[in-house]
């Protein structure tokens, strides 16, 4: 069952697709430590050079989320899967320019193991999970947004399972099946 928070984060969210920038920054007031606590937990398991810190990825998350053509967000679940898209998206296009220069060269083989779905250290990797995910996207969506919820949210399987409104061993069973898969679709691709 919703709590009042979650109904006040609706209307927030409704008022804000409407245009009141008074909603849009109540909103944000609510959801902002969440947010960069998502993303800090993102980029403290990357490992990888610290150029972005969380509030940068947060704040670059809610331009996007908050643009000109602000979406209608349903619920709070719908709200915060666009966040981890808008996170994932974020660095991905990161990972993209770093690797501009590399493209088409240097390849090397690496294994995909649950710890480089939450850790991925270069960017390379993090395109390689890129292309696999929107493959699974067109394969499983369900699986995709556990994917997107535990890899670049930084959701644990009980806030996933919450998240998506479903059980804990449901989001099990996707995430044990989607790591499968992605370890498949990765090796396919030509071994990053």
């Amino acid at each position: 069952m919703p709590s009042a928070s979650d109904h006040r984060l609706t209307q927030l969210l409704d008022q804000a697709h409407e245009g009141s920038n008074d909603a849009a920054s109540e909103l944000l007031t609510l959801v902002y430590a969440e947010l960069r606590n998502v993303a800090a937990q993102r980029l403290a398991r990357s490992g990888a050079e610290r150029t972005l810190q969380p509030t940068a990825l947060v704040h670059e998350a809610w331009l996007r989320l908050m643009g000109a053509r602000s979406p209608r967000w349903e619920n709070r679940r719908h709200f915060f899967s666009a966040a981890a898209r808008a996170m994932r998206d974020i660095l991905v296009d990161r990972a993209r320019a770093s690797t501009s220069l590399k493209r088409g060269g240097g390849r090397q083989r690496v294994e995909l193991d649950e710890s480089q779905l939450v850790s991925s250290e270069k960017p390379e990797h993090i395109l390689a999970l890129d292309e696999a995910l929107q493959r699974l996207e067109q394969v499983s969506p369900e699986a995709a947004r556990v994917v997107m919820l535990r890899v670049f949210a930084g959701l644990t399987v009980t806030e996933t399972a919450a998240a998506l409104q479903t059980s804990g061993s449901g989001v099990d069973r996707q995430w044990a099946w989607a790591k499968a898969w992605l370890q498949r679709a990765v090796s396919d691709a030509g071994g990053y």
